[in-house]
């Protein structure tokens, strides 16, 4: 039947201006990603968009094969999968280039530091890919909180020292497959105090007197992580960013390190 139907999108267009990416974009997919502590597969839902260059001849793209080539996988997704993606789109909708992204909240278990009691929390993952030919990219990022105290108030105050959630976004590409849990221990690793979802009152006594322990400005805080970043041999680019929600500031604190 579809054979009888008028192809629009491949008509010829006249005005000759080839399109960089087009495609679908906000398309919500359940997807599976691999856990690396258990070795288990964790369902989430990710907001997705699929896109490909388009020659000045063609006055448009199959927007259906977007998501029939997502279909095919079904919805176990892990790195290893979005390069057979990416070829995948190229050859059906005959493109030069193919591009991805994905962003979904990933959750972790995690013990509060006395009571040993576990709580969830959610950190925001991005895959950002590109197939250009036969040259791959992929940028992960993930976006983490940590507790920030302010060195300076610590310095100057007689009592106490303001303190409050830093938001720590960091992308990379690397190499090698760089694990999202490992880059979320990494990142908690550098501010003043790690974040949990359930605290008893020995917990955040704990966590509390950590954190005063260990002041950190934004300046601070990624620089840290940008120097852990500079230990991994596999890491070949990297931007930093953190923004301290102020706690007696009506303003953000706010920095950034991005190495090439």
């Amino acid at each position: 039947m579809s054979k009888n139907l008028t192809d629009k999108q491949s008509e010829p267009d006249h005005r000759e201006l080839p399109i960089d990416k087009v495609g679908v974009r906000g398309l919500r997919y359940p997807i599976q990603v691999r856990d690396k502590s258990t070795a288990s597969l964790q369902s989430t839902v990710a907001t997705v968009g699929l896109f490909v260059d388009l020659p000045k001849e063609f006055k448009g793209t199959h927007m259906s094969r977007f998501v029939e080539v997502l279909n095919a996988h079904g919805s176990v997704f892990h790195v290893e999968s979005i390069p057979v993606v990416l070829r995948e789109m190229q050859s059906r909708l005959h493109a030069r280039s193919a591009h991805l992204e994905m962003e979904f909240p990933f959750f972790q278990t995690k013990n509060a530091p006395v009571s040993g009691k576990p709580g969830v929390l959610d950190y925001t993952v991005r895959f950002e890919a590109t197939m250009h030919g036969r040259d791959y990219d992929l940028v992960l990022s993930l976006k983490c909180n940590v507790t920030t105290l302010c060195p300076c108030s610590k310095a100057i105050s007689k009592y106490g020292a303001h303190n409050q959630r830093g938001e720590v976004t960091v992308s990379v590409r690397s190499k090698d497959v760089f694990w999202i849990e490992d880059l979320i221990s990494l990142i908690e690793s550098c501010g003043s105090s790690e974040m949990y979802s359930l605290l008893k009152r020995e917990d955040e006594k704990a966590v509390t007197e950590r954190a005063y322990e260990n002041p950190v400005f934004v300046e601070d805080l990624v620089r840290n992580v940008a120097l852990r970043l500079n230990q991994r041999a596999d890491v070949v680019w990297y931007r930093v960013e953190a923004e301290n929600q102020e706690s007696i500031h009506n303003h953000n604190a706010y920095a950034l390190i991005e190495r090439h």
